[in-house]
């Protein structure tokens, strides 16, 4: 690639060239921008890395001061770098620098460095490349340790011995799996058999920037890949222990069960041809998490795993709460998901009632595609015939519930009487009784026996209220029917 001609296509380079040379600066672009413009990756990143020989945070300014506006500037001495905000670019700045670690934490200590000594300490083979912006070999690319060929062979490898670049910051054996994912990659063995070897050093890494590198795992196209790379590795272990109880099958009397880890990514895979939803993903991902829990052997029918959904939409606040995700609807939605996963299977028949396609709307609200979606990749048999079976019997549920939906109007319905209302009516203060009138019309609704109509709900209202013994102490609303 001519990397010469297409720096010379963006002024953004030209600058930070030329404020560099008035510094005397050797200053180079680094990282992710150098690794996806030879990978071909598309549309170029506008988050671009520069390094110089030298003071980052000064380049920086220079570069800054050489526009007629302002130009946000953001530095973080601490670090020795600098960030500027150009439009919709990102441009941040450090000086060349190398580091070492102490065994107890993953924070660096930071001196001046050769360029080098900078790209050696980077994470792999493929972000350890820099293109020159100095006038003697502008648009040179430097490739010390061999990044563009691990590219050509897809490999993901470390610049320095592995185990020292995985000790030194745990994190980056998540990045390994990460990138291996995103890239479908290989890792490189020597490399592999680090992350197995210093997997335990993931406990000194916050839960925050692990579920970070999680998340960007799940959003791949194939994120069974990864989730099996952290498997292999143990890495999982270190932070999941609930996703790798999952994994085996157990047999008794020569009757055995699925390997509930390898479907949940059979599962996870389904679902995200179907939706790019972080949070889908995610309830792919704890669907089953409970069925470890309820586990159960039957002498008659097998193995079974009754309550699993419950169990399983439980336990989804406390692992949302340990791994540092959202504890919002986010999180409400997956656990919603996880606890009705099963409800749809069971409608799986000809004979399925309106009342239950009313009830599942109801309970479902306007999440019920979403678990129309995690249903159908549910089903993971080997028999091609039989989940050709169930997917054409979920077309017809699907057909049923927006035949239903549009008659009954029951999805996320408010009821047609609220409390308030019938306190007034009938002289009541809040109590029992007043729950109870509301929950019996809620369920004549989903049963069918009147439509979801206010009318219809006040003339219910006075038939189940008569029966406890209450009667109205002021007139019904008149009827809005003509």
């Amino acid at each position: 690639m001519n990397f010469k001609s297409h720096l010379k296509g963006k002024e953004v380079f030209e600058r930070v060239a030329n404020a560099a040379e008035k510094l005397n600066l050797k200053t180079y672009v680094v990282g992710g921008y150098v690794r996806d413009l030879i990978l071909d990756r598309g549309e170029i990143s506008k988050d671009i890395d520069f390094t110089c020989v030298g003071s980052g945070i000064e380049l920086a300014k220079e570069v800054a001061a050489g526009f007629d506006f302002h130009v946000p500037l953001s530095v973080f001495k601490n670090f020795g770098t600098a960030m500027l905000k150009l439009e919709d670019w990102e441009l941040e700045f450090v000086g060349a620098r190398k580091e070492s670690y102490r065994s107890e934490s993953r924070k660096p200590i930071v001196e001046d460095g050769s360029l080098q000594e900078d790209l050696e300490r980077r994470d792999f083979t493929i972000n350890a490349m820099a293109i020159s912006l100095n006038r003697e070999d502008y648009g040179e690319l430097l490739d010390p340790f061999e990044g563009v060929a691990d590219i050509k062979r897809k490999i993901i490898k470390t610049p320095l011995e592995p185990s020292i670049t995985f000790s030194d910051d745990p994190l980056r054996m998540m990045r390994a799996v990460r990138f291996a994912a995103q890239l479908d990659f290989d890792i490189e063995a020597e490399t592999f058999f680090a992350l197995t070897e210093n997997a335990s050093r993931l406990k000194i890494i916050s839960a925050e920037r692990i579920i970070d590198e999680l998340n960007k795992i799940l959003l791949v196209p194939k994120p069974s890949y990864g989730f099996k790379l952290l498997f292999a590795s143990k890495l999982l272990h270190q932070f999941f222990p609930e996703m790798v109880a999952l994994q085996g099958v157990d047999s008794v009397d020569d009757k055995t069960h699925k390997d509930n880890f390898y479907h949940t990514l059979q599962v996870l895979d389904n679902v995200s041809q179907m939706s790019d939803d972080l949070w889908l993903r995610w309830a792919a991902v704890l669907h089953d998490i409970a069925k470890p829990a309820t586990k159960r052997f039957n002498s008659k029918v097998g193995w079974t795993f009754h309550g699993h959904e419950d169990k399983g939409a439980k336990m989804t606040p406390g692992i949302f709460r340990r791994l540092k995700l959202p504890m919002d609807e986010r999180m409400k939605f997956v656990q919603k998901l996880v606890r009705l996963h099963l409800r749809p299977i069971a409608l799986v028949k000809d004979e399925v009632t309106d009342s239950a396609l009313r009830r599942l709307l109801f309970d479902a609200g306007d999440d019920i595609d979403s678990l129309m979606k995690l249903c159908r990749a549910d089903v993971t048999s080997k028999n091609n015939k039989r989940v050709k079976r169930y997917l054409e019997n979920f077309d017809k549920v699907e057909k049923k519930l927006l035949e239903v939906e549009e008659k009954d109007q029951v999805r996320n319905f408010q009821p047609p009487i609220s409390g308030e209302e019938i306190m007034e009516i009938f002289g009541l203060s809040p109590s029992k009784i007043v729950g109870e009138i509301k929950e019996e019309i809620k369920e004549a609704i989903l049963e069918g026996k009147i439509q979801n109509k206010p009318d219809e709900a006040r003339e219910l209202m006075v038939e189940i209220a008569n029966s406890k013994g209450v009667f109205p102490v002021k007139d019904l609303p008149k009827s809005s029917s003509k």
